[in-house]
């Protein structure tokens, strides 16, 4: 089938109501996709939402993606308004600072059983909930595409191993070996599957731990605006097997560097600068 159209897709979008989620729900819009942006809370978020009801093209969806009962009526509703599933965007995820805020730092030895599973539960196993069922419109027709976020720090393990971000780490570099893994099994059906790398990005809660760290004497790096990595994923939302690549850990910066949209520092949120940085 090649490159198409996002005007004639179906994007579905978790973690869709802020940060990163929100900015590639407006991307995908913008590019005339169909748009299903589901969160577990919209608290918050109601502005947003109700922009998001306005829009023929939108549905807004509340589901927990550790729970099956959720994504099963989340996958429902979307197929009641859309039809269809094209694109999967897996964006949603529980964040080092959910468990330990404000600063997000623990010790590996120091978390504890409940800790592990609590971010798995989310970070591997609800991706994967997530993923079974959204994949099977897109295996019905033979194309697709899938773009799972991680971070920088799960695929590189020396990159800041002092930052002190199990179980958060771990569970994100578990999550890219199974996107691998998956993208080498459904080739066979023409869905792209593929790692998506936003960079250090200001996104929910950003400014609250970058404050945390500061007040502790630790350094805090600038930041990447939410919409960083928006291009790349309108670009991949496009391509399947055919067209484009699968099976790769994609870093949106670079990215965006070789296809002409700007340096990384083009990309910096000014905001993400705080007195004392």
């Amino acid at each position: 089938m090649g490159k198409q159209s996002l005007d004639t897709m179906v994007a579905v979008v978790t973690g869709g109501a802020r940060g990163m989620g929100a900015a590639f729900v407006e991307g995908l819009l913008a590019e005339g996709a169909r748009v299903v942006s589901m969160d577990q809370t919209w608290d918050g978020s109601e502005e947003f939402k109700a922009l998001l009801d306005t829009n023929p093209k939108a549905l807004t969806l509340k589901c927990d993606i550790s729970n099956n009962d959720d994504i099963a009526a989340a996958f429902k509703a979307t197929i009641d308004a859309f039809g269809t599933v094209d694109v999967l965007v897996n964006n949603a995820g529980r964040r080092q600072r959910h468990l330990y805020p404000p600063h997000g730092q623990q010790v590996t030895l120091e978390v504890t059983d409940e800790e592990w599973l609590e971010m798995y539960n989310v970070n591997v196993f609800g991706q994967v909930k997530v993923t079974r069922q959204f994949i099977k419109p897109m295996i019905e027709k033979k194309r697709g595409a899938i773009m799972s976020i991680s971070s920088g720090g799960s695929v590189t393990t020396a990159l800041r191993p002092s930052s002190r971000e199990q179980p958060y780490m771990s569970a994100k570099a578990a999550f890219v070996n199974l996107t691998c893994y998956l993208a080498d099994e459904v080739r066979q059906h023409n869905i792209a599957v593929n790692v998506v790398i936003p960079g250090h990005t200001r996104t929910t809660g950003f400014d609250e731990q970058t404050q945390a760290r500061l007040a502790q004497g630790r350094t805090a790096p600038r930041a990447y605006r939410a919409d960083a990595a928006v291009p790349l994923i309108t670009t991949l939302g496009a391509l399947d097997v055919e067209s484009g690549p699968t099976g790769k850990i994609l870093n949106a910066i670079s990215w965006n560097e070789e296809h002409g949209l700007g340096t990384a520092e083009a990309f910096i949120d000014p905001a993400s600068i705080f007195e004392g940085q």
